[in-house]
């Protein structure tokens, strides 16, 4: 399935801009687009907004989306905000991994300056990998789960 990404906006938010772009893909059906928004601030491709654009063609579906009004925008971009918030223990077990990822680079980094023993270094960075596995061992307790009953 080919993808194809079009701008179709820029709006503001909170005191933030945000590029609108719509993503299109043919399901073997239709055309179907999904809005990104994307912080100017960062590199990523943004939050997906769920509801989807159908069209007969690519165009169709970027007229679709060009035609949004800036409230229309406003409402979809809060929606995509909202839809990113639901499964909270999932994000905290993902913010996790990347934070014991991060540790773990560092201590690598300093080990390697000469800031750390070799052997304290090594001792932390096994707890670390120890503690990763630990996490993702538990991803599957939080994957599809909205509300934010299970701690790690």
């Amino acid at each position: 399935m080919d993808k194809q990404q079009t701008h179709v906006a820029t709006i503001d938010h909170d005191g933030r801009r945000y590029n609108v772009t719509v993503v299109t893909q043919f399901d073997g059906i239709e055309y179907v687009g999904r809005l990104y928004f994307a912080d100017d601030a960062w590199d990523d491709a943004g939050l997906p907004d769920r509801g989807p654009l159908p069209g007969r063609t690519r165009d169709e579906v970027v007229g679709l989306a060009r035609r949004l009004s800036p409230q229309d925008l406003q409402l979809r971009y809060r929606r995509a905000v909202a839809e990113k918030r639901r499964f909270v223990g999932l994000r905290r077990a993902t913010d996790d991994i990347l934070s014991k990822i991060r540790y773990l680079n560092q201590v690598a980094i300093s080990m390697r300056a000469g800031l750390l023993d070799v052997d304290g270094a090594a001792q932390e960075i096994a707890l670390t990998e120890r503690q990763l596995h630990e996490i993702v061992d538990r991803l599957r307790v939080f994957a599809g789960v909205e509300e934010d009953g299970v701690t790690l």
